[in-house]
């Protein structure tokens, strides 16, 4: 497993230079083209500034991912279960859309993942666990308030609502639009819910 970052040595400064470095590279080049050294120079740092900080550049971009997911995939929770998952669906295809973070997080889930397994275990736990926990909470009180069958398998209905934009993703395919994730949302939910 790679090692996490040493959060005690680092500059904010020239974190965030990095972080944005990154993502600038990748929107202008792609990923393959982005190199640590190409980072380094863009942020005004040295090569070895990034290595103290992390391992690879893959662990540099996912950070910055991170970061951006953070921001920008919260799961709503108003009480209406079908708008709120509607809601945090839009909120993943736009950051699989948007410019600057879909191309290195694209590269990093469909590429990267595969031939690096520690980076995967830290895609693993930054990126994906955290936002399971999430769909599973929000839906658990769904279920709570009578608004899907308690009985249901989490793990089965967060395939089928996610399913379709990373079997999109895999095939290089448009991700779904407005409507379709609305079809998603109704379909899934006609299946779980009470009566």
């Amino acid at each position: 497993m790679v090692n996490p970052p040493n959060e005690q040595r680092r500059n904010e400064k020239s974190r965030r230079a990095i972080l944005d470095a990154s993502l600038e590279l990748c929107t202008e080049k792609g990923y393959a083209a982005v190199t640590v050294e190409g980072i380094a120079a863009r942020a005004g740092v040295s090569k070895k500034t990034i290595y103290r900080w992390w391992q690879s550049k893959g662990a540099v971009i996912l950070e910055a991912v991170v970061d951006a997911a953070d921001a920008s995939t919260d799961f709503p929770d108003t009480g209406d279960i079908a708008a709120d998952l509607h809601a945090q669906l839009t909120q993943v295809v736009r950051l699989f859309e948007d410019p600057r973070s879909g191309r290195p997080l694209r590269a990093l889930l469909l590429i990267e993942s595969h031939q690096d397994p520690g980076l995967a275990g830290q895609i693993r736990e930054l990126l994906v666990d955290s936002r399971i926990a999430t769909f599973n909470q929000r839906m658990r009180r769904a279920q709570d308030e009578g608004q899907i069958v308690a009985d249901v398998d989490l793990d089965v209905v967060l395939d089928q609502f996610y399913g379709p934009i990373y079997h999109r993703l895999v095939l290089n395919m448009d991700l779904p639009d407005h409507d379709y994730l609305g079809k998603i949302v109704d379909y899934v939910l006609a299946g779980i819910t009470q009566g």
